[in-house]
Formats: C-alpha cells, sequence, structure tokens
C-alpha cells in the first residue's frame, strides 16, 4: 500500500478549516460564499478526484462523486459533511477555531479547528485516500461513490437529495460508512484499550418544546404559578423521570467484546457471565448507568434542555415561557411513546408540548461481511484497538441511506481521547497530525480490500 504523502493531507484539512463553512436552519443566514470557497479549495488540493471522478451537485453545496470500478455491482458509499457548527464566541479556545493551526495536545502535534474532528477531518482522509489511489493508477474492485453533505447539521436536504440520486440509478449499497465511532480511548472505566466503535445504529432525534402561557404583567405584582414558574416545574419533572434503561443487542455484543479487556479484579467474575449476557442485560444495564454519561447514554432514550426563552425585560412577567428539549430515542423507543412519556411525567395541561421535528431510531445494520470489512481494516491499522459494534446516540446523514441499504455504519478511523470526543460541537476540537494520517491510509486500505465479484 502506497503511504498518503503526510504533509498533503495535514496542510489539506488546514486550509478546510479556515474556510468558516457554518450551517443555520435559516438558509438566508448561510454564508454561501464560504461554501464556494470550500469547494474550490477541495478541487485545488485533490485536483485529480476532481478530474477522474464523475461528480453530481446536491443540495445548494452537497457532492456526490462516483469512481468507476471494476464492478456495480456491490457499490460502497464512503460519507462526510463539509459543514460544521457555530462558534461560541464566549468559549474558551485555546487557538483560533478557523485558523488549522498546529499545536501540541495531549497526544502530541495536532491540527486545531472547528471541523477538525466534525466532520471535515473524514472529508480530507477520504479525498487524501482517493487521491493517493488514483495517482497510483488504482481501479477500485467495486464503484465507491463520496457522498458529502453541506447541512448535516441542522438537518437540512442534501442528504435526502443523495438518497434520491441513488435510487434513481439503482444503486443498492453493499456498504455506507458515514461519520460516527472512532478509535475512543478511555471510554470504558478500568479499560485501558482503545475500543474502534462502530455504529450499526443510532438514536432517533427529535425535538419537543414546552410552552407555558399566562396574562403576564408587571414584575412588581408576581403572581402565584406564573408561565415561567410552571415552566421551570415541568423541566424539572422531566429530569426526574428518566427513560426506561435496557441494553439492546449491539451493547451486550459490546460488552462481550470488552470482557477479556476489563480489569484483572473484575475479569474473572464478569467475563462468564457475559457469555449469558441476554439473560444479565439488567445487570449489565445498571453497571452501564454506573459507568458515567456516556456509557449511561447507550441504555436509554436521553433528553437535554437545550433552549429557554421567556420574558424580554427583567421587569415584565413572562405571558409565555418556553424550553427546547433535544431528544436522542434510543433502539425500540418510537417518538410517539417519547411525547406520552415527557406528558405523563410533566402531568400538566397547562403545558404545551409541540414536536418541533421527529426522527425514529435507525435499523440495526448486520455484522456480517461489510461489518467484517471494517473490522479487518481497523484491526490492521490499529491493531492495539478493539473493534466493536455500539449503538451511537447522535445523528448522522447516514439515516437516510438506510432507505437504499441494509448495511449502513457510522466510523470516523481516528484516533480520539475522552477529552477530543468532548470538544465535539465545544471549544478546542482538534486532531492529531499522526491520527489523520492514520485515518486516511485506513480509507485506502478499505478500498483497496473492496470485494470483487
Amino acid at each position: 500500500m502506497t503511504a498518503p504523502p503526510v504533509e498533503r493531507v495535514v496542510s489539506a484539512l488546514q486550509a478546510l478549516v479556515r474556510v468558516p463553512t457554518v450551517s443555520d436552519r435559516d438558509p438566508a443566514r448561510v454564508d454561501t460564499a464560504a461554501f464556494d470557497r470550500l469547494l474550490a479549495e477541495l478541487e485545488t488540493q485533490f485536483p485529480l478526484l476532481h478530474e477522474q471522478l464523475d461528480l453530481t451537485r446536491v443540495g445548494s453545496h452537497g457532492l456526490l462523486f462516483r469512481w468507476a470500478g471494476a464492478s456495480d455491482a456491490k457499490p460502497v458509499v464512503l460519507m462526510a459533511h463539509l459543514d460544521v457548527v457555530p462558534v461560541d464566541g464566549e468559549a474558551p479556545w485555546q487557538h483560533d477555531p478557523f485558523g488549522g493551526e498546529i499545536h501540541d495536545s495531549e497526544t502530541g502535534p495536532a491540527i486545531w479547528g472547528r471541523g477538525t474532528l466534525d466532520d471535515k477531518g473524514c472529508v480530507a482522509a477520504i479525498c487524501e485516500a482517493v487521491e493517493t489511489l488514483l495517482e497510483a493508477g488504482h481501479t477500485p474492485a467495486q464503484d465507491v461513490w463520496l457522498s458529502f453533505g453541506c447541512d448535516e447539521e441542522v438537518s437540512g436536504t442534501a442528504a435526502p437529495e443523495a438518497v434520491a440520486v441513488l435510487r434513481a440509478r439503482g444503486v443498492t449499497p453493499w456498504l455506507v460508512l458515514d461519520e460516527g465511532g472512532a478509535i475512543a480511548g478511555g471510554a470504558f472505566p478500568g479499560v485501558t484499550a482503545p475500543l474502534g466503535v462502530i455504529g450499526v445504529t443510532e438514536k432517533g432525534t427529535t425535538s419537543l418544546e414546552l410552552v407555558a402561557e399566562g396574562r403576564g404583567g408587571h414584575a412588581s405584582t408576581p403572581a402565584r404559578n406564573g408561565p415561567t414558574a410552571r415552566l421551570a416545574r415541568a423541566i424539572l419533572r422531566v429530569e426526574k423521570s428518566p427513560f426506561h434503561a435496557s441494553a439492546p443487542a449491539p451493547t451486550l455484543e459490546l460488552m462481550r467484546r470488552l470482557a477479556p479487556h476489563l480489569p484483572m479484579p473484575v475479569r474473572p467474575v464478569v467475563a462468564p457471565l457475559l457469555d449469558r449476557a441476554d439473560r444479565l442485560a439488567p445487570v449489565i444495564t445498571r453497571v452501564l448507568l454506573a459507568a458515567g454519561p456516556e456509557a449511561a447514554a447507550m441504555t436509554r432514550t436521553t433528553v437535554a434542555t437545550t433552549t429557554l426563552s421567556g420574558s424580554p425585560a427583567l421587569n415584565v412577567i413572562a405571558s409565555t415561557a418556553k424550553a427546547g428539549l433535544n431528544i436522542r430515542v434510543m433502539v425500540g423507543d418510537t417518538v410517539a411513546g417519547v411525547v406520552e412519556h415527557v406528558r405523563a411525567a410533566i402531568a400538566d395541561d397547562s403545558i404545551r408540548i409541540d414536536v418541533v421535528d421527529s426522527g425514529e431510531p435507525s435499523p440495526v445494520s448486520p455484522m456480517d461481511e461489510p461489518f467484517e470489512l471494517l473490522e479487518s481494516c481497523i484491526g490492521e491499522v490499529f491493531p492495539d484497538a478493539v473493534p466493536t459494534p455500539y449503538v451511537m446516540m447522535a445523528a448522522t446523514d447516514s439515516r437516510h441511506f438506510t432507505a437504499i441499504s441494509e448495511h449502513v455504519y457510522r466510523f470516523a478511523p481516528f484516533r480520539m481521547t475522552k477529552a477530543q470526543r468532548q470538544a465535539i460541537h465545544s471549544y478546542d476540537e482538534h486532531l492529531g497530525v499522526a491520527d489523520l494520517v492514520d485515518g486516511a491510509r485506513w480509507y485506502q486500505l478499505l478500498i483497496e480490500r473492496l470485494p470483487h465479484d
């Protein structure tokens, strides 16, 4: 395998990070010129890819490339997205979030900036893998499609449009791979080996708004149980009424694979029990609930109160108070069930519940030949990692591709510490230089190992 040039993929990601392609639910607020610059930068950084692959534009700035292989019987879709979330101007970034600068990190030199992990790192690594293979004259065994969305962060239209194009062309992907899991260090207490977590499903994403209304008035004469008080009570009641916790099949399989890597005092006791993990699902669920927020989120539908609004002035009692709830719907739950759970928890008919948007959990993809290909590539590039399925907590564009493929997986081939994972959608997002290079090498290996008919 020809190794990807270190300097090129690093400089490419730096260039992409420096273009602030922030998406917004309101198209009028999107800086389309920034997206234009990003597409031009991609063409400058990866000229062979743009010269030799067929391109279809989707959405406002989404890209769908086709790299013709020796066969089209088992087409593969590699996904990433070009847009990023906004930067909080008050957040304590150590370095310019749109500077793409290289500075030291906890694991060595790293590229710092918004989008390095979510998700321009994957864009650069995929393009680097393809560019390197094109330079070597490689023809993939199967058609390879590159789907780069431009509005993933706002659940936009580019991904559904890409799915529509593929469906119209009769493409049924043998494998779809999007962002999601990673080579995650420190993912489970006491386990020193990193986990190569591959999302075989993802939670549904649903947004509710709680609305309390009243007369309002002057703050000098407050009445009991005004809109803000009732809304605050509703929020606390929801928080005190967690959803039922359980361990779905992918989580049980994760625990089986994890067992040999548990700390020695625990391993001899737990490992034999995990052979009967399905019977011990309640015990495993309790263990995950106690293992921290990341592990606990694998067991249930979660609710986070994310937005609040009330009075426009300090001396005015709100006539309308609102709270936004971001809900991640667990495999096995439904949006309708979630709404009823929230309604029952609030137990207040004066609080209106509006469904802002809704999304059911994705189907669970099988762990057969496509999954095994991902495992084998992880084993070669990251030999110390434990490949395992898991339920992805966040939403990705890949959920739309479940309509045309049953083999949809979520994995970004980068080593990520716990601190790095916490920086996604937060401050100090960064990706190690060596980790970016390994990621490009992983995508290249995946393409080289695509099966022949």
